[in-house]
């Protein structure tokens, strides 16, 4: 049995690990994990920038990845305690977006100021506890390359947003949207497809995202 397993299989020894990473009720690495382990274990790719006033909570027992050219702005919290939180080349994150894994962003895409994205549900199936104490309900988030979302948008556990894809600032996207399309609103629909055929961006009539 590996090191690793044995650390999981004994409970006690499992939440003193746990204790050294992060301090009870609070979901935030220590600073010697951010300073000392993190660093080798999570990828950063060449010329990519994470400003100094966003707060980075990533744990070492999920993926945190950034690709080249990437920019996480000021005021931004990044989380991966739920899931890897993956972010491919040229992605932009906007001035205090929150990013909750596990979500994946492909290359080019990017967040405007204030978006949220999670990739989880607190379970609330047992109506005799508080959510904050029932399991998670994890559902990644994935964010196709030069997919944009626009500012003060929600996207939800679970969607998938298309290639190239643009959502309106406000938008609160709760079902996946397809690639070369525009979706605005609450929640979104989409309002508009590119037609590669005449190379126009042409309108839909009430088709939900």
């Amino acid at each position: 049995m590996s090191f690793l397993s044995k650390i999981k299989s004994n409970p006690r020894i499992k939440k003193f690990v746990l204790w050294l990473i992060t301090p009870n009720r609070n979901p935030r690495p220590r600073w010697f994990i951010r300073w000392f382990v993190n660093p080798f274990l999570h990828k950063k790719g060449k010329g990519s920038v994470i400003r100094r006033r966003s707060r980075i909570d990533v744990f070492p027992w999920k993926r945190f990845e950034i690709g080249k050219l990437t920019t996480i702005e000021d005021f931004t919290t990044i989380n991966n305690g739920s899931g890897d939180v993956i972010l491919g080349d040229r992605v932009r994150v906007g001035i205090g977006s929150v990013i909750i894994g596990p979500v994946t962003m492909g290359n080019g895409s990017g967040l405007g100021q204030h978006v949220f994205v999670a990739g989880f549900n607190h379970g609330y199936e047992d109506g005799t506890k508080n959510s904050s104490l029932q399991p998670l309900n994890i559902k990644p988030v994935i964010i196709e390359e030069e997919a944009h979302i626009g500012a003060n948008s929600v996207v939800t556990a679970g969607v998938r947003i298309g290639k190239r894809s643009q959502v309106g600032a406000g938008s609160v996207v709760t079902k996946d949207i397809p690639p070369f399309s525009v979706a605005v609103g609450n929640p979104a629909r989409v309002i508009k497809q590119f037609n590669p055929g005449n190379g126009l961006w042409e309108k839909v009539s009430n088709k939900p995202a």
